[in-house]
């Protein structure tokens, strides 16, 4: 299994759809970048350790620009921080159709569910 390294990054890439829209004018809310920017971080978490991450905090969330049903939105994930069993990431969540910009970045923290080195109390294999 590789070890995590700082650097390490993922990439997705979504379509927002009109199920997508939450609001009035095909807006689109804030908790759906927010979901891929939970997808990007269980790529990075599969990569390294073949099981999925859970969130255990966000911090420093901005939310720049609005987005659509129509757009086509790339997340960014990348590692800044490798702890014992939790993992630090940056994401920055940009527009690329119909024009590419910034819309959304944030600092969040995730831990390795059934991570080797965290024992889980009273269960057994």
């Amino acid at each position: 299994m590789p070890r995590a390294k700082v650097g390490w990054t993922a990439r997705i890439k979504k379509k927002l759809t009109r199920w997508d829209a939450h609001y009035s004018g095909a807006l689109v809310a804030g908790a759906k970048i927010l979901e891929f920017f939970g997808d990007a971080a269980t790529a990075l978490c599969m990569r390294e350790a073949k099981v999925e991450g859970l969130f255990r905090a966000y911090k420093d969330v901005e939310f720049l620009k609005p987005v659509f049903a129509g757009d086509t939105v790339q997340v960014t994930a990348r590692i800044i921080r490798v702890g014992n069993t939790s993992r630090t990431m940056k994401f920055i969540a940009r527009k690329i159709r119909p024009k590419r910009q910034i819309v959304c970045h944030a600092i969040g923290t995730v831990v390795i569910a059934g991570h080797p080195g965290k024992k889980r109390g009273g269960l057994t294999k």
